[in-house]
């Protein structure tokens, strides 16, 4: 299979200015934001100093001239069916990720057109408006056609090439496109433990990748070794789940549509639901009352819901209704075209769960007994590793803090599981005597052994003390110092990690593990 990724930087702009062209007042600076904070901006706005995420108070203050709009999902989904319109005389399969990307066989194009390169090139020209930028990547695979889409335009991966092409890319890719469902926190991770590039990630085992981070670093190890993917139109199913409305009155209005769409979308869902399935490739046609058939299909990596397909569907009508060549809509059809079985459902915080229950019983407490008493961990500033965890009420969305320098901070890569902080522990010298930290914040002696409870572990190596002089204004005031430890017992094949935490009033505690 060859594939062609169709990538329109910063839709969100791009899509107001296609709104605007009537009036053509809006400048070259503009941003979209959500949230008081900047989700997408103009490359003028860049230049200007103007970055993702950023307040838009401290946007406007870089960028005196820039104007903000206020994030519009509808309008974005509404002006991309004009640019999918205008590739489908180029293509028959065409598949919309999101608005501003969509994805092509570009193997059945080729050989229609005559050569892959043709074909490339037709799609670009059929995208081409005025002041909107696209930029093309082909590969023998989507996750693939779509990192190379954003390393340049007009990237072509030669058949066969996609372990050399992603082997030099940085890691950062994976989270830069959201249709590929790489978490940003994951990435993070990669890059703390020192992995800069897909091509150290893809030689890392599978199963030491999956071990550590679970379905979320699979995902990410498979696309950094271009594993197989899914094909672009793939062989119908032969169960028919589809799902088909004909109002009384044909639909040509935008409040009708989202009605219809939400209807038809909780239909569909309860046909999936009784057949144990969920939705991965949805097609959306429209049957116009002069006869004329209309049709879009949308593809998703994570299993559709009920709101997302009703968000979709009424993004396309409202693109058809609103585009000015198709008259009133007569019969609505919703056909799955892949669908597969959700995944295993365990216990609701066991080690593979469906987001969708977990938010469910989620909300369902929140409403019950109040939105903070069910918290979610994220990263702030500190020393330490506790206290760089912070809780904040499921579903709130908070901005990362600004991280200072924190002098004394543990460097990466961090422990993975914190231990309880009642957890003593004695070091011991060659000589049985303990081990402590002097008032020069160095070790008294070099350390030996490790005593854990009944556990001994003999140390291997070690590095630190770190000592950290905390709250030295206030009442709370503590020194403190912290070790990493390396150790193993006489019955064990392999070492373990530490991270020790020495208290003002004497004795050690582990902190952390890792």
């Amino acid at each position: 299979m060859r594939v062609a990724a169709l990538w329109f930087p910063d839709w969100p702009v791009q899509a107001a200015r296609i709104d605007d062209q009537d009036t053509d007042e809006l400048p070259a600076t503009l941003a979209i934001a959500r949230q008081h904070r900047i989700r997408v901006c103009s490359a003028a706005a860049r230049h200007a100093g103007v970055r993702r995420d950023m307040r838009v108070r401290q946007a406007q203050a870089v960028c005196p001239g820039l104007v903000v709009l206020d994030e519009d999902l509808d309008r974005d989904g509404r002006m991309f069916e004009s640019i999918a319109a205008g590739l489908d005389d180029v293509a028959s399969s065409i598949e919309v990720l999101r608005p501003g990307l969509v994805v092509v066989d570009a193997g059945a194009a080729g050989r229609f057109h005559g050569s892959e390169d043709r074909a490339v090139e037709m799609l670009i020209d059929a995208a081409a408006r005025r002041g909107i930028d696209a930029q093309v990547g082909v590969a023998d695979e989507i996750a693939t056609a779509l990192i190379a889409a954003r390393v340049g335009a007009g990237q072509v991966v030669p058949e066969g090439g996609s372990r050399p092409f992603l082997d030099v890319q940085p890691v950062t890719l994976l989270a830069a496109e959201a249709s590929l469902h790489c978490e940003q926190s994951l990435v993070d991770s990669l890059g703390d433990l020192g992995i800069r590039t897909l091509g150290e990630l893809a030689a890392l085992p599978a199963t030491a990748v999956t071990t550590r981070f679970g379905a979320a670093g699979e995902r990410c190890h498979r696309i950094a070794r271009a594993a197989a993917d899914r094909r672009v139109a793939p062989d119908l199913p032969a169960t028919d789940l589809s799902v088909a409305v004909t109002p009384e009155d044909p639909i040509d209005r935008v409040d009708a549509a989202a009605f219809a769409a939400r209807q038809l979308a909780n239909i569909l869902h309860e046909r999936l639901r009784t057949a144990g399935l969920t939705c991965l490739r949805l097609r959306v046609l429209a049957e116009l009352a002069d006869g004329t058939r209309l049709e879009r299909i949308w593809r998703t990596r994570e299993p559709l819901t009920e709101s997302a397909t009703a968000d979709r569907v009424r993004w396309q009508l409202d693109g058809w209704l609103t585009s000015g060549g198709a008259g009133a809509i007569a019969t609505l059809i919703l056909e799955p075209l892949e669908s597969a079985p959700p995944d295993v459902v365990g216990a609701l915080w066991g080690e593979r769960n469906d987001t969708t229950a977990v938010r469910r019983a989620a909300n369902r407490v929140q409403s019950t007994l109040g939105i903070d008493k069910v918290l979610t961990p994220r990263l702030v500033g500190g020393r330490g590793v506790a206290e760089r965890i912070d809780f904040v009420p499921y579903g709130e969305e908070r901005g990362v803090d600004k991280q200072g320098s924190w002098p004394g901070r543990i460097p990466g890569p961090l422990p993975a599981r914190l231990t309880h902080p009642a957890t003593r522990v004695r070091m011991l010298n060659a000589r049985a005597q303990d081990v402590v930290v002097t008032a020069e914040a160095l070790l008294s002696d070099t350390p030996h052994a490790l005593g854990w409870g009944r556990h001994r572990y003999r140390v291997a190596a070690w590095a630190g003390p770190w000592p950290v002089d905390t709250g030295w204004w206030g009442p709370d005031a503590q020194r403190v110092a912290r070790l990493q430890v390396v150790g193993q017992a006489e019955n064990e094949r392999h070492p373990r990690a530490w991270l020790l935490l020495w208290l003002s009033g004497g004795g050690w505690r582990i902190e952390a593990g890792y």
